[in-house]
């Protein structure tokens, strides 16, 4: 238990840089997020040469793996399209609502009862939500973008709690990362349709920032999250996230100063949320087993 909390939170605080690197790299969200998917499966597929370390699976189980990449895929292009149309702060608070969302989800998937502890601790999240939002109205696109991120996000680990007791993290990881880019393929000219680029290949500066994202907060973060869910339920998993906003926005205060543009109820919303993800986390140590 006490390595998957700390596999969980390692994956946590790497995650909290990718609303940084959002803003740092200048391509749209869905060429972003095209780029950070290609290098994440080069990078996956590197670390297998010689070692064997992903499986051969059957076409059904592929393609499951591939739905699951697509739900990824989503929620990353809706989260960065958060960052594009608000800032980091608005798009990592979003994030948060995961838990109330999970609460929901996660029985509906995995056919159990509803919790009334977890339902109760996704509420407080969206109280915190509307305290931070009920006053500023300014950036309603991308807070509507970060809603739908958030959805998705709570989604996919739910998916991954049954895979994982049937393969292992870097056989997730890889068809996932590697289906979600196939399934981009299939979006972003769509995409770039209505919402032209001009610059489709990425600067010195894009690529860098591209591939330490790809590596530390995709890779290695993505793949300690799954290995995490072989021992903390998928509803932990994903409230426990909600330090990620956390993280992103004291990075986005230091990097971009966005504490000016924020008042008094984001602080109170904030630390409602913070409350839940203790709470929770307690619950789990008490009890030592999955929630």
């Amino acid at each position: 238990m006490k390595k998957a909390f700390l596999q969980l939170h390692v994956a946590i605080f790497l995650a909290g840089f990718t609303a940084v690197f959002g803003r740092v790299i200048s391509m749209n969200e869905a060429l972003l997020v095209w780029y950070r998917m290609l290098f994440s499966t080069i990078i996956l597929l590197l670390f297998a040469l010689g070692k064997s370390t992903i499986r051969l699976l059957p076409t059904r189980e592929i393609f499951h793996l591939i739905g699951v990449g697509a739900i990824i895929a989503l929620h990353w292009l809706f989260f960065y399209g958060s960052i594009k149309y608000a800032n980091i702060s608005v798009a990592l608070v979003c994030l948060s609502a995961v838990g109330f969302f999970s609460s929901f989800l996660d029985p509906l998937i995995s056919r159990r009862r509803i919790d009334p502890t977890e339902v109760f601790l996704g509420l407080l999240v969206m109280v915190g939500i509307y305290l931070i939002f009920h006053f500023d109205d300014t950036y309603k696109i991308g807070i509507l973008f970060g809603m739908i991120s958030s959805f998705l996000a709570a989604v996919f680990p739910i998916l991954n709690k049954h895979l994982v007791t049937k393969y292992d993290a870097n056989t997730i990881t890889f068809y996932e990362i590697g289906g979600g880019w196939l399934v981009l393929n299939f979006i972003v000219p769509f995409y770039l349709l209505f919402l032209p680029k001009t610059n489709f290949f990425p600067g010195w500066s894009d690529l860098f920032w591209l591939i330490v994202l790809s590596l530390f907060c995709t890779v290695v973060a993505f793949n300690l999250s799954v290995r995490s869910l072989v021992k903390i339920s998928p509803f932990t998993v994903n409230l426990s996230y909600n330090l990620e906003p956390v993280y992103g926005i004291m990075m986005a205060f230091v990097i971009y100063q966005e504490h000016q543009m924020l008042g008094l109820s984001f602080y109170a919303g904030i630390g409602i949320i913070f409350l839940t993800v203790i709470i929770q986390t307690l619950r789990v140590w008490r009890t030592a087993s999955v929630v």
